[in-house]
């Protein structure tokens, strides 16, 4: 059972990257997606004749090196330094966003500020009591800046109360999440300038799209419009099912599915308490709502952040200003952000409707009415996994069962149901390449060790 070497499930940014790595390395690789396209979640396409991102991307600074440098090589000048500029709600005013001193000192409401102040200087006497979002957020940075920032913007991110989400969704979604993180956070940015990011003038989406297309010339065969209906799991390989009828028979399987999923669509069927277990485990879904503006330009901002409870909108952004050139002059298009759960009411408005509430939602805001001469939807299942309390006791059997798959590996964002940037996903797929040997064997001990790597990733927002 070894048609191929590896058959990839999925063609998000940790998916490709993989295929492209195994492919370079002489390995004969399969890669399987259900969309038309590569790039998932992290990719782009067009609304009014601009490309547009499944949201707000950006490529950190804080890449691997060498993963940066290869990016660097395949996208040429197409891939930009951009200086971040983007702003915060925050107790009814906008805060520059990266955090910096001066604006600070000026914008903050003296309450908010002398508060947050008392916050900080009592912080070595506060303990959480349980190892909850709210209590280890609120020991760290103090009642201020949960009740006043992070428990509202939780409440629209992942529906739920901040005491019922675990801990581990502060320390991997809240890089600064005690006084002194945030303080030197924001010294850093203040030395170092403004923050910057990297950027393909083509959109974000090109990062995955030059993947797929460098990984097809190394060999790789990607075959679009497939959906896995099935993946059964042999001691000497796999077959995974498709929609068409067709199989893929490999000597392993690589997935970037959700994990929950996997398991349902395993054969022979996961032990007693594995599929239960897939079923405790929630995402969160997000609907993008984009606005067409017979306007050059919005703002001057790439980005508005928006964790008040007034609009169901967390996040707008203008994608012409993520980059330099190459957008038509005369018109421009949002992005907005409204997080929900699949099904619900949200979720089944229309176009039309949905338009109406982002510019409600937005002019609530102090921001510009829009006037959108059109909107476009689109919907994202499995946007931000959820990490209620207890969610580990659910996601332990179901990576104990896919790690003791002997030919099977689960990686990227959903396939292990983390919160993490598009270079840390990148970042697995190169581990995951690199621990595959020149004779097909699997270094099991370097993916560990890539593992604990990985449970110490923060998202940077």
């Amino acid at each position: 059972m070894d048609a191929t070497d590896v058959v990839v499930l999925g063609a998000g940014p940790a998916g490709v990257g993989a295929a492209y790595r195994a492919a370079r390395a002489g390995h004969r690789v399969v890669v399987l997606e259900r969309s038309t396209v590569p790039g998932g979640a992290a990719g782009s396409f067009e609304v009014a004749g601009i490309r547009v991102d499944h949201g707000s991307h950006r490529l950190h600074p804080s890449i691997d090196p060498p993963i940066l440098a290869e990016l660097r090589r395949l996208l040429g000048d197409e891939l930009q330094e951009r200086p971040r500029n983007g702003r915060i709600r925050l107790a009814g005013r906008w805060i520059a966003f990266p955090l910096r001193p001066g604006d600070l000192a000026r914008r903050l409401p003296r309450d908010f500020a002398l508060a947050a102040a008392r916050d900080a200087l009592t912080a070595p006497l506060r303990r959480p009591r349980r190892d909850t979002f709210a209590e280890v957020l609120r020991a760290g940075l103090g009642p201020t800046m949960c009740e006043r920032f992070y428990f509202p913007y939780a409440r629209k991110i992942w529906g739920v109360e901040p005491d019922e989400l675990s801990g581990a969704q502060a320390r991997r979604r809240v890089a600064a999440a005690s006084p002194s993180r945030l303080l030197r956070r924001v010294l850093r940015g203040s030395r170092e300038g403004r923050s910057v990011f990297h950027y393909p003038r083509g959109g974000f989406g090109r990062i995955v799209e030059v993947l797929a297309e460098a990984a097809a010339e190394a060999g790789a065969e990607f075959r679009y419009g497939t959906a896995v209906t099935g993946v059964d799991l042999a001691a000497d390989g796999v077959r995974v099912r498709t929609d068409g009828g067709a199989a893929v028979d490999a000597a392993r399987a690589w997935s970037t599915l959700p994990l929950p999923m996997l398991a349902r669509l395993a054969t022979p069927e996961p032990p007693a308490g594995v599929l239960p277990a897939a079923g405790r485990l929630k995402f969160r879904a997000m609907l993008l709502v984009y606005l067409v503006l017979d306007r050059p330009r919005y703002t001057e901002f790439d980005a508005h952040y928006l964790p008040e409870p007034s609009t169901p909108v967390t996040r707008v952004s203008e994608p012409r200003n993520y980059r330099d050139g190459g957008d038509p002059p005369d018109r421009t298009v949002l992005c907005a952000e409204l997080p929900c759960t699949a099904g619900d009411d949200l979720w089944s408005l229309g176009d039309a409707e949905l338009g109406a509430l982002v510019e409600d939602g937005l002019a609530r805001q102090g921001l510009p009415r829009p006037g959108a001469a059109a909107v476009h939807v689109r919907r994202l299942p499995h946007a931000y996994p959820v990490y209620r309390a207890g969610f580990e006791r659910a996601f332990a059997p179901l990576d104990a069962w896919a790690g003791a798959q002997p030919r099977l590996l689960t990686f990227g964002r959903q396939g292990l149901f983390a919160h993490d940037n598009s270079h840390h996903a990148l970042a697995m797929a190169w581990a995951a390449a690199d621990a595959l040997g020149s004779d097909g064997s699997f270094d099991d001990g370097a993916w560990a060790a890539a593992r604990e790597r990985f449970a110490a990733h923060v998202v940077e927002d």
